[in-house]
């Protein structure tokens, strides 16, 4: 838009110098000044709009105006071309500088006919004065205009930078949470191996090279007994829901409680071919599992869900379906549960074993939350397989 608007004012300006140069010669001025003037005024004035800038723009115009004032002199026929040169001010100075400038170029405008003898009507002064200032608060309305758009799209521009940066600081301490939990879970682990299965194997192994048969009691205590600390220790890894029972099961009970609380009804499909999947894995389809199920407890108005458990190839799948509303992408928000995680957490959570979190969804027409997970070698012993080098 800007640059349509300076292109106009060009236009303007060049057809003007032409029309008056001309007009100048029909009414008896001699040819080579009526076309000298406008031609210098026309140089001085593609000059500064290509290069003046600043500072030096402001004394550009100063200049145009005092060739103007030497044209009026020539011709009363070069009035016109206050009408740019008002432009010009109200875009290139501030207000009471361009009212300032506006004066004696008014001024000039209406008395030019007597400096060539000419009578002076009322055109000659409302034409200018009414032309002239419409001129002056057009350009002093654009330019704040323009101001304002400026202001606006730099403050946008910073809003959205904040945001990003906003957005940057939550995912670095969400990180930060997610490694000092993990460094103060290992180092509880090596603190319960320590003082318990490793001391208790030390034993062992002094009383095993002793050779002494009456030791034999005295090994398969400690043995028994380190036994139980490790279950102990391996038992506290895993979430209350998946203590004694599998993760299926441990789904069914979510499903029953489901149901009996919101009349819902569920369905649960299980893959014969699904193998038994590493214990932090059953741990991630769990929490999907119920941040999936509170949503439907509380945003869905589902008639029914269905939760399946699947084997794909090399990849496992839990999927949550329900009839409910559904919602669009721009309300996905929704998807968050109070009482469990939301998208976020879930795909940072999958991201850890090379697993993915998808979400089929429509108003009206239900939604499908989808999370896989590779079912690898490296993955059966527990270890997440994007930190396998930890």
């Amino acid at each position: 838009m800007l640059k349509s608007a300076r292109f106009a004012l060009h236009l303007i300006t060049v057809l003007l110098a032409v029309v008056t140069a001309f007009r100048s010669v029909a009414v008896g001025v001699p040819l080579l000044p009526a076309m000298l003037a406008p031609g210098i005024f026309l140089a001085w004035y593609g000059a500064g709009a290509t290069f003046a800038r600043g500072q030096f723009a402001r004394w550009w115009l100063y200049g145009l105006g005092i060739l103007w004032l030497g044209m009026l002199m020539v011709s009363p026929e070069f009035v016109w071309l206050s009408f740019p040169l008002l432009l010009l001010a109200g875009h290139l100075l501030r207000a009471w500088p361009s009212v300032a400038f506006a004066v004696p170029v008014l001024v000039a405008a209406i008395l030019a006919p007597i400096l060539h003898q000419a009578p002076i009507s009322f055109a000659h002064i409302a034409g200018p004065l009414l032309g002239g200032g419409f001129a002056l608060a057009i350009s002093l309305g654009y330019d704040a205009l323009l101001r304002d758009a400026v202001e606006r799209d730099r403050l946008i521009s910073s809003l959205v930078r904040a945001q990003n940066e906003m957005a940057t600081l939550q995912e670095e301490l969400a990180l930060t949470q997610r490694e000092a939990g993990a460094t103060q879970e290992r180092t509880r682990l090596a603190r319960d191996l320590h003082d318990t299965i490793a001391q208790e194997l030390s034993s062992m192994v002094l009383f095993a090279r002793s050779g002494e048969p009456e030791r034999m009691p005295q090994i398969e205590s400690l043995a028994q007994h380190s036994l139980t600390d490790l279950r102990r220790i391996v038992a506290a890894l895993a979430p209350a829901e998946l203590e004694g029972s599998a993760l299926a099961a441990a789904i069914e009970r979510m499903l029953d409680t489901l149901r009996a609380d919101t009349h819902v009804e569920v369905e649960l499909q299980v893959d014969p071919a699904l193998p038994a999947l590493p214990t932090p894995v059953e741990v991630v389809f769990l929490r999907v599992a119920q941040s999936a199920l509170a949503n439907v407890r509380q945003h869905a108005h589902a008639h029914t869900v269905t939760v399946a458990l699947t084997l794909e190839g090399a990849v496992a799948k839990l999927s949550v379906t329900d009839d409910g509303v559904g919602f669009s992408e721009g309300d996905s928000h929704r998807t968050a549960s109070s009482t469990s995680y939301g998208l976020s957490a879930m795909r940072s959570r999958l991201r850890e074993f090379g697993g993915e979190l998808l979400v089929r969804t429509a108003p009206g027409n239900g939604t499908t939350l989808s999370a896989s997970v590779p079912v690898t070698p490296r993955m059966s012993a527990g270890t997440p397989t994007e930190k396998s080098n930890t």
